[in-house]
């Protein structure tokens, strides 16, 4: 048997390595206290079809996270590939007022913000919540879902956006491997 190796993988490095996953892009919105919070997620899977589930996985430092928990509820806005900057602006430190300021968004089931444009939506009732590390994932079950535009979905790749074509080609970054 080969023996294991030091313990401890290099954080940037592991960030580096897992940039290497495609994944869709997605903003989580919740509503506590009159107030929307929301952020730009890219760890999202569904879990359960009976029950339908989703699980996100939210950093703990998320401001929105806080509210999340408390209203008990939240929604997922799959975004299409024409609203990187809807990502952009929900991934950036800014005040969650300055997220959502001339937002064009519309109120579902949970009261929750469901963005305009998203290819789909889904929104959540909180099932559980497991803490893993420095973030927090979220299982949620799905209460109501909203198909939406039918564009093409954002895609992030190697640390940045990549485009699907109508004609089902992928256009996906190039990358250069810090090694």
């Amino acid at each position: 048997m080969p023996e294991a190796g030091p313990v401890g993988v290099d954080p940037a490095r592991f960030r580096q390595l897992m940039s290497r996953w495609a994944t869709g892009v997605s903003v989580v919105t919740t509503r506590h206290e009159d107030r929307d919070r929301g952020l730009t997620v890219n760890a999202f899977l569904s879990v359960s079809l009976a029950p339908p589930r989703v699980l996100v996985s939210i950093s703990t430092d998320a401001d929105a996270l806080p509210a999340l928990r408390a209203s008990g509820t939240f929604a997922v806005s799959i975004l299409s590939a024409t609203q990187r900057s809807l990502s952009q602006r929900f991934a950036g430190r800014v005040t969650p007022e300055e997220k959502f300021a001339g937002l064009d968004v519309h109120r579902g089931r949970t009261g929750a913000a469901l963005l305009d444009g998203a290819i789909a939506t889904l929104e959540c009732r909180l099932v559980q919540e497991v803490a893993a590390g420095d973030h927090a994932l979220v299982l949620g079950e799905v209460v109501a879902t909203e198909e939406g535009e039918d564009a093409a979905p954002l895609l992030f790749f190697r640390s940045a956006y990549a485009e699907a074509e109508p004609d089902e080609l992928l256009r996906l970054p190039r990358g250069r491997d810090p090694r």
